[in-house]
């Protein structure tokens, strides 16, 4: 799959292609929908497809201070997007000015111009342009002025429409069976291997990987949750290692933290020197909200619990 940051980076002997838009955090199962949609129409038309998406987040530049915590990192909507069968990934760079094009000015200078669009594969519930003037009926009427063919995909339902804000709205209290579900796999935060207060290994006896995540991550509710911990990316001789982890999120409250953090513990392991590495954490299920605890002892109980109960539920 090709990588683009900006139409300077489309190559000038790019011919025509079947273009799908969107921001698509998380790449969930309305995505896929359209996403597959679009390479479906591609091979139909014997065409390359391609996704245009924008960093950063329109609502920020749009809304400043109002950017959305992310349900993935570029790079993992990179890979999930590649899985999906695109063949080429345009990330546009969004500034007002770019937002004040209007629906016209975007077809022509971005579909037409620079991509050669053949196709146009949307959700029916698309707008673009400034104040979001146009919807999949203009350009639908853009596509007759710029010979393309328009298609509206219904929006993926469980009950109500799957979004990228109602995973968020999942994700914050907690409920990431519910996220996993609209996505179409765990939830998954990633990040960097910090020391800690180191607790876990010289305390509690049960050594954790505090991981640093990027900047505006979505991370799930403070509790205790099951998932798994992987290394990826990393010199780190546990590269490409995947294990079943009970995963904390919180203040610590029993040492009085302040500091939010994300650590997963690697079910009986103690042994792992993760410092420095690129982790991911994945999120199955949550087992219970944060406590603070009247004693080490009553809380190293309690972890002990937990991982029993993370063990049953997913390391079989």
């Amino acid at each position: 799959m090709q990588g683009w940051h900006g139409l300077e980076d489309v190559p000038r002997d790019w011919g025509r292609s079947v273009i799908t838009i969107g921001v698509f955090d998380g790449v969930h199962r309305g995505h896929q929908r359209m996403v597959t949609r679009a390479v479906a129409l591609a091979a139909d038309l014997g065409l390359p497809s391609v996704v245009i998406t924008f960093d950063p987040h329109p609502d920020e530049v749009v809304r400043p201070g109002a950017h959305p915590t992310r349900l993935t990192t570029p790079r993992h909507r990179g890979e999930l997007l590649g899985a999906l069968g695109v063949d080429a990934v345009c990330v546009l760079p969004f500034t007002l000015e770019f937002s004040r094009m209007t629906p016209d000015e975007f077809v022509q200078a971005v579909l037409v111009d620079r991509l050669h669009a053949a196709g146009v594969v949307v959700g029916e519930n698309f707008r673009f342009g400034h104040k979001a003037a146009g919807d999949v009926d203009t350009l639908r009427e853009l596509g007759e002025k710029y010979d393309f063919v328009a298609e509206g995909v219904p929006l993926v339902t469980d009950g109500e429409a799957i979004s990228s804000s109602s995973i968020r709205e999942s994700l914050a209290s907690g409920d990431v069976a519910a996220a996993a579900e609209a996505l179409g796999r765990p939830h998954r935060v990633e990040g960097v291997v910090v020391r800690g207060h180191q607790r876990g290994r010289a305390l509690l006896g049960f050594p954790t990987a505090n991981v640093e995540s990027p900047p505006f991550t979505a991370i799930p509710a403070d509790g205790v949750y099951a998932g798994w911990l992987e290394c990826v990316q990393s010199p780190s001789p546990y590269d490409g290692h995947r294990w079943p982890a009970a995963i904390s999120i919180g203040t610590n409250p029993t040492f009085e933290g302040v500091e939010r953090t994300v650590e997963a513990y690697a079910l009986d392991r103690d042994d792992l020197d993760l410092y420095g590495a690129h982790v991911v954490v994945d999120f199955a299920v949550r087992l219970r909200d944060t406590l603070k605890f009247d004693s080490i002892e009553a809380l190293v109980e309690q972890m002990r619990r937990d991982v029993d109960e993370a063990r049953r539920l997913i390391a079989g």
